[in-house]
């Protein structure tokens, strides 16, 4: 099939002091259509629009109305701004703690009449219009980290390597996130992610000893139906036999062998517990919200579900937030 050509086009300077001359010389508007190659309501528009309250035309003139016009004719955010129950629905999404990318995904996947893309959330938001919420964005790092020093790795007897876990069953990833150094604080946080959800499980630890992250797996894995558990080589893990599953080890040094979790804590970080807190300031309760904030979260790579959502349907958790039985609402961002 041919592509029909398109023959709109906006009139320049010297279009317009063609159209003022030829009036001039008692052209009528047909005439002068054919002469700049554009349809005659092209023209009969931009007489009608553009002449002064006179009723004369003048190119000089009509050239400014036009620029001006165009100028105010589109502007950031102008979409989200004309329709009032789109703003509401987007600032209600981002006072519940939701990324431009999930309101904007969840509004494509429910089929919505007047949806927006994520990327036009943003402008919003960086714009003038929407500038009062960007305190509900979690915050993004714009300059690059220094590579730190690489630590010694002190040897795990047994330690089955990664290549070893087989491609069947039900996978999690484990990590813990920790205090500043300067805290002084053995303070941490074991967090276990299911990739084929997303679920993300945790809870707070007073130190970093192996019995004490033998006591938090247990406890974590009793709530989910996992049948193995994927680590990096950190001395905590040297009881790995006593965890009640199988667990294999990461190569020393090859924190993107378990992406997920680390995507996980990263999320945590930036949008709940900033980089340098100290953990003590951080309750169980407070830990069991943040992930259950998160979990609720519409992913893109779940089809804009919730982790709690898919999750259920795999049958690893019976009821959402499995750690914490009574939901205590905290005040947003504590512990930062």
């Amino acid at each position: 099939m041919k592509k029909r050509k398109r023959t709109f086009r906006h009139l320049n300077q010297f279009d317009r002091d063609r159209i003022e001359a030829l009036l001039q010389a008692g052209h009528r508007q047909k005439e002068i259509a054919k002469v700049l190659k554009v349809n005659a309501g092209t023209i009969s528009r931009e007489i009608s629009k553009h002449k002064r309250k006179s009723g004369c035309y003048e190119a000089d003139a009509a050239h400014h109305k036009a620029q001006v016009a165009r100028l105010a004719s589109k502007y950031q955010g102008m979409k989200i701004e004309k329709h009032p129950e789109l703003r509401q629905e987007i600032i209600k999404g981002l006072s519940a703690c939701r990324s431009p990318d999930e309101i904007a995904g969840r509004m494509k996947q429910d089929k919505q009449t007047i949806r927006i893309g994520k990327n036009a959330v943003y402008r919003w938001l960086y714009s003038s219009y929407g500038q009062a919420y960007c305190r509900f964005l979690c915050t993004r790092r714009h300059r690059k980290r220094k590579q730190k020093k690489l630590s010694k790795r002190e040897m795990i007897a047994d330690a089955v390597p990664l290549d070893y876990r087989p491609k069947e069953g039900i996978h999690a990833e484990g990590d813990l996130f920790v205090s500043a150094r300067k805290s002084e604080t053995t303070r941490s946080g074991a967090i276990m992610v299911v990739p084929a959800t997303g679920l993300m499980i945790g809870t707070m630890i007073n130190n970093r000893k192996p019995v004490t992250m033998t006591r938090a797996v247990r406890k974590i894995q009793k709530k989910i139906l996992v049948t193995d558990i994927t680590l990096d080589r950190g001395i905590e893990n040297r009881n790995h036999r006593d965890f009640g599953l199988p667990v294999y080890f990461c190569n020393p040094h090859s924190p993107w062998q378990k992406p997920h979790v680390e995507q996980a804590i990263g999320l945590l970080r930036r949008w709940f517990i900033k980089k340098k807190t100290d953990l003590r300031t951080v309750s169980e309760e407070n830990l069991q919200y943040y992930l259950h904030i998160l979990n609720n979260k519409w992913r893109k790579s779940l089809e804009y579900r919730s982790a709690y959502e898919v999750a259920m349907e795999y049958g690893i958790i019976q009821t959402k937030n499995p750690l914490c039985g009574a939901k205590r609402k905290v005040a947003f961002g504590a512990g930062i």
